[in-house]
Formats: C-alpha cells, sequence, structure tokens
C-alpha cells in the first residue's frame, strides 16, 4: 500500500547524513580562472560603482519626495545593500563600511523613524559613499574617510538602533 500525504521524520532517529564533498571544492586552475576573469573586468568595476551610486542617489531624492515612506526607504535600503556587497569587490571598502551603516540606519523601524524625524543622518551617508567614489577615497586608512566613517557610525551607534 501506497503512503500518501506528508510524513514525519525525526532526525535523531534518522541520523544525519555526512556530506560528501570532494577536497578542494574547487581546483587551483578554477581558482585561477576566475581571478584571471575579475582582472579582466576590474577596468570597469569604477564605471559600474558610479552607476550603483548613481542609483543610490535617485532613490534618495525619490524618498526624500516621499516624505521618507516605507516604500521609498526601502528601495533605498536595497541600493544601499547592493553597494555593501559590491564596494569591496571594486575595490572601494569604504563604501562597503558606509553602505553597512547605512543599511543598520533603515533597516528597522526605529531607524525610519529618526530618518523621518530629521534625513541628516540617511543624506550624510549617501553624500559621504558619493564623496568617496568621486575623490578615490577607497578605505578607512585615509585620514577624511576614516573621520566620516567614525562620526557616521558613531551617529547610528548613538540611536540605539539594533545590530543583525
Amino acid at each position: 500500500m501506497r503512503q500518501t500525504g506528508a510524513r514525519l521524520i525525526d532526525p535523531k532517529e534518522s541520523g544525519r547524513r555526512p556530506l560528501d564533498l570532494p577536497s578542494p571544492v574547487f581546483d587551483e586552475d578554477a581558482v585561477a580562472r576566475a581571478d584571471d576573469a575579475l582582472r579582466a573586468m576590474s577596468g570597469s568595476f569604477q564605471q559600474w560603482l558610479e552607476d550603483e551610486v548613481g542609483k543610490l542617489q535617485t532613490r534618495r531624492l525619490a524618498a526624500s519626495a516621499a516624505r521618507w515612506d516605507d516604500d521609498s526607504l526601502e528601495a533605498l535600503m536595497l541600493a544601499a545593500h547592493d553597494l555593501k556587497g559590491l564596494g569591496g569587490t571594486y575595490d572601494y571598502p569604504l563604501v562597503t563600511q558606509l553602505a553597512a551603516s547605512l543599511c543598520r540606519l533603515i533597516d528597522s523601524d526605529e531607524g525610519k523613524a529618526a530618518v523621518r524625524a530629521g534625513p541628516a543622518l540617511l543624506t550624510g551617508h549617501i553624500d559621504a559613499i558619493r564623496a568617496a567614489v568621486r575623490d578615490g577615497i577607497k578605505t578607512d586608512k585615509h585620514p577624511i574617510g576614516s573621520t566620516v566613517l567614525r562620526t557616521l557610525e558613531a551617529r547610528v551607534d548613538a540611536l540605539g538602533l539594533p545590530r543583525r
């Protein structure tokens, strides 16, 4: 007789299946090819990063026009999150750090309320990202980059927002 429907499986009784991956997962040739591909594309990184920063600025202007409503802040969050992931890849770890702080600011209801009460901290983050890319300030080892990053992060910390 064939069983139908869902069946409860107790992992304690069924045991764990071992993950059997060949070691290493990627051979040295695959890693070398990936490195070569990244180097070949690196000439486009600056333009791609500038395009992403442009999207962030466009969403900032739209959010301001929408009076920082939830939908516009969510769109802004998505653009900031993209930059958070791309900054390091495009050789701008400072952009990653600034975007991470911006994400933390607008990722909670408390942070969104703070932005609605006064958007200067949000706009300061975006202006810092734009300036870093425009002026080639790539890391927090740069004295201006370091100061701006520390200041913005301290302001977000002062709001008591959760870290995620």
